[in-house]
This record gives structure tokens, C-alpha cells and sequence, in this order.
């Protein structure tokens, strides 16, 4: 399955922090080209290129890094879903203000409303610009999932 070798590659990155912190400086901003921005969609976009299956151009050459054109890119390819898998794609509207904030990869639910991400640039002070990678769990009520194409 795709997605497995998606999450494999994300998982190997739990714990990466940015340096020095607070920077927005990392390894996935120098791969990506836009180094010292917030890179939440650069380590999306660089886990699912690590994995064999890139993005492809969503904004930029390597995949995305803001999350209101990704996600509007991926509204339009008609790629969201109700039932994500594996590796997905999910994005997170913090205040419900229909604005996403943030990105990650789907890996699992844990039940019935929560799931489990793994997000680079969440931390525990912030959870949209936190600079580590990190397993989260996340309830439901904030995520849009998106299937990108690459994984079919």
C-alpha cells in the first residue's frame, strides 16, 4: 500500500526539530527551496517525495506549502475524502473559522472520533508553528482529509 511507505518515511522524522528553534529552519525548507518559512505542507510535500510518490505542483515545483491553496487545489481535483487511509493527507481548522491552519499525515484512528497525525512544525505551545516533528492525536472535528492522487 502506498500510503505505509508514506507514514514509514514520517515516522523515521518523529522528533526532528527545527534549528535553531523558533527559526522555521530545517532540512525539508533547504530540500523544498523556501528554507526559514513555516513548513508544515514543505514536510508533507517532502515525506510523500522520500516515499516515491510526489505531489507534484501544487504552488510550487515540489508540492505545497501553504495550506489554503493546497487544500483548494486538492477541493478542485476532487480529491477530499470522508474516509481517509493510510497516509492520507489531513488538514486542521483550529477555531472552525473555515480557514485551515495546519497540515499532516494521516496514519490511524484510535476511535470513533480520533485519529492519529503525524505533523512537522506542531509542538506542544503551538500546535501550527510548534518546529518538531511530531505524532499527534487529533479529533475529527478539525481535519479535512484529502487522497492525493500520487497514491493511487
Amino acid at each position: 500500500m502506498n500510503g505505509t511507505k508514506v507514514i514509514e518515511i514520517a515516522e523515521q522524522e518523529v522528533g526532528y526539530q527545527e534549528s535553531p528553534k523558533g527559526s522555521n529552519k530545517t532540512k525539508y525548507g533547504e530540500w523544498f527551496g523556501m528554507d526559514g518559512v513555516a513548513w508544515c505542507g514543505i514536510f508533507v510535500s517532502w515525506c510523500y517525495d522520500k516515499a516515491g510518490f510526489p505531489l507534484g505542483n501544487i504552488g510550487f515545483t515540489k508540492g505545497f506549502a501553504g495550506t489554503q491553496y493546497a487544500l483548494a487545489h486538492f477541493k478542485e481535483t476532487k480529491r477530499t475524502t470522508f474516509v481517509p487511509a493510510i497516509g492520507d493527507i489531513v488538514f486542521f481548522d483550529w477555531n472552525l473559522d473555515g480557514r485551515v491552519d495546519h497540515v499532516g499525515v494521516f496514519n490511524k484512528w484510535i476511535d470513533k472520533d480520533y485519529f492519529e497525525s503525524i505533523e512537522g512544525n506542531t509542538g506542544t505551545t503551538s500546535q501550527s508553528n510548534g518546529g518538531e516533528v511530531m505524532i499527534k492525536k487529533r479529533h475529527k472535528m478539525f481535519a479535512k482529509f484529502v487522497h492525493p492522487k500520487s497514491l493511487d
